[in-house]
């Protein structure tokens, strides 16, 4: 097979089939279903992790420790970094990180790290921010301002008992 070869059979348009047309189109009386079982009748569907009746990979593969769903996750980001990518006088939040392209994964909350110099101004409205951090950005003539995050659902529920 050559590479121009890799893309001649793929059809982009092609006409779905119509079922229950007669025996000389080939999906006529049991329109391509077979005869009985579960995938003849209308309204079945099989079970995401069903296997063909071997043990599923789901219950085949082995389960460790545990997985704490509600978990944040955080992605620390050096203040070196963010002085070189801001301009002076300029709002820092989470949303102008991720557009800068300082953050290229999905996480929850940033934490500004104290790694690195401030030359510049700098106003920081974010969740989380190192001791260290906040003193530079706060020496170099900056200001800090340290908003909530999300809730978590401990302090949900806290929150709710508190105001009943």
């Amino acid at each position: 097979m050559n590479l121009e070869e890799v893309n001649t059979d793929i059809v982009t348009n092609k006409a779905r089939k119509r079922v229950g047309r007669g025996i000389g189109s080939k999906t006529g009386k049991t329109s391509g279903r077979g005869h009985n079982g579960a995938k003849s009748r209308s309204g079945y569907s099989r079970h995401p992790i069903f296997n063909g009746g071997d043990l599923p990979m789901v219950r085949r593969i082995p389960k460790r420790g545990f997985h704490n769903r509600f978990a944040v996750t955080v992605f620390g980001v050096n203040i070196g970094v963010i002085d070189a990518a801001f301009a002076a006088g300029e709002e820092v939040t989470a949303t102008t990180i991720r557009e800068k392209g300082l953050v290229k994964v999905r996480c929850d909350e940033i934490k500004i790290l104290g790694d690195g110099e401030v030359t510049k101004s700098l106003k920081f409205v974010v969740t989380r921010m190192s001791e260290s951090a906040k003193a530079k950005v706060e020496a170099a003539g900056g200001s800090v301002e340290i908003i909530a995050a999300k809730r978590t659902p401990k302090e949900r529920v806290a929150a709710l008992k508190s105001e009943a």
